[in-house]
């Protein structure tokens, strides 16, 4: 029986999408449920991590080091009815099941239509675990980054293997450290692990810094470990005094990745291991062929790129992979950029995503292009990075 709560708060459930394409999004998120830490970090020293609480106000809240994080701000709102959407969700009640739990988040991808999912973490962990890896207390931090992965990896990944691509987080607070977990996520099958796009800009040493870095590019490269770089995991673009920080921040997320992409590149770390691969997560793809001219640019003209055995515009698309909803008018230029460098996402649970019409968001955007084109940009090339199973049958034939 629906409770009048629900049906304040959310919409019905959707028919199942028709399904055209095969889709393999690589940015979604987890909300992380009450028990995850209670349960899966030490015994001795779970007191000290991360406390779900309730506020006199009746909110559920994290509580860490003293510090308090909410949900996810406005982005639990899978399900939600727009009009109900003012204020982040105060308890688990107010968002739908599959933002936090696994079984229903597969229901919720058989209704959208997704074949799999990479998710990234939420805000009591930060987009690459950056709340644990400041961490005051060195040892809980470490320990709530294992019980993180640990968590995914049971609840989420093994049971479901098909539909659940395993990426990780690791503990940045101690180079050695972070590249013993990418091993130690790695050897249990995970494909990817987040960092923060601009380390610097949260007081992380930056890319230049190889003392801290080379030991944790080396276990990426090592482990074939996408490094999976999501838009805001450094912070969001900086905006004016008394400007509307949500919507300048959300229509500044290309320049974030364009500015993200642009120092990995420099950083020379894909020129040193060729093989490395570097995910660009939500930041679309319509700044990549301006990217790709300029550093062409530079190099014919002014000579300021001159170097590389490679040309910097070929490193980037050896070495990058771009990630977009839908791009309509930029989608055109995907040979520019490279069709095997593009990958789909929805978004799932945030404000962005397109589910449940992720399909026909897709077939109105994207219907013009040829099928093996749309297998590569919607499942295939996903498919290939993370190294993750397709089903027997790809769609579009």
């Amino acid at each position: 029986m629906t409770s009048t709560l629900d049906s304040e708060l959310f919409l019905p459930d959707p028919e199942p999408a028709e399904v055209k394409y095969t889709i393999i999004s690589v940015d979604d998120h987890v909300v992380e449920p009450p028990h995850v830490f209670s349960e899966y970090m030490d015994p001795k020293i779970r007191d000290r991590g991360p406390q779900l609480i309730e506020t006199e106000q009746g909110h559920e809240v994290w509580k860490f080091e003293g510090e308090i994080y909410t949900q996810v701000g406005m982005n639990a709102v899978a399900g939600r009815r727009p009009e109900s959407v003012k204020l982040e969700p105060f308890r688990f009640e107010h968002m739908r099941p599959g933002c936090y739990d696994a079984a229903a988040r597969i229901a919720d991808m058989d209704l959208g239509g997704i074949w799999a999912q990479l998710n990234f973490p939420s805000q009591i962990t930060g987009f690459c675990g950056r709340v644990f890896s400041f961490a005051k207390d060195a040892e809980a931090g470490l320990d709530a980054t294992r019980a993180w992965n640990d968590w995914l990896y049971n609840e989420w990944h093994l049971p479901y293997p098909n539909r659940i691509i395993p990426g990780g987080i690791t503990y940045l607070g101690d180079p050695q450290l972070a590249a013993e977990e990418i091993h130690r996520n790695a050897a249990r099958g995970f494909t990817s692990v987040t960092l923060p796009e601009r380390p610097h800009a949260i007081d992380l040493p930056s890319l230049w810094d190889r003392e801290f870095w080379d030991p944790i590019i080396q276990a990426c490269a090592d482990t074939d470990t996408v490094i999976s770089l999501h838009v805001g995991s450094s912070g969001m673009y900086p905006t004016p005094p008394g400007s509307p920080v949500l919507q300048i921040g959300a229509t500044m997320f290309g320049q974030l990745s364009l500015g993200a992409a642009t120092e990995w590149l420099w950083s020379e770390y894909p020129v040193k291991f060729p093989n490395l691969k570097i995910a660009m997560s939500e930041g679309g793809i319509g700044w990549v062929p301006m990217l790709l001219d300029r550093l062409d640019n530079i190099v014919d003209r002014s000579g300021y790129g001159l170097g590389w055995d490679d040309r910097p515009s070929d490193v980037l698309k050896r070495n990058f992979w771009f990630c977009t909803i839908d791009d309509p008018s930029t989608i055109d230029a995907r040979h520019r950029i490279g069709v095997e460098n593009i990958c789909v996402e929805t978004d799932y649970p945030h404000g962005d995503s397109t589910w449940p019409t992720s399909q026909q968001v897709i077939h109105e955007a994207w219907g013009h292009i040829p099928a093996d084109e749309i297998r590569m940009m919607c499942s295939e090339n996903a498919a290939k990075l993370y190294r993750h199973p397709l089903p027997d049958i790809v769609l579009p034939k």
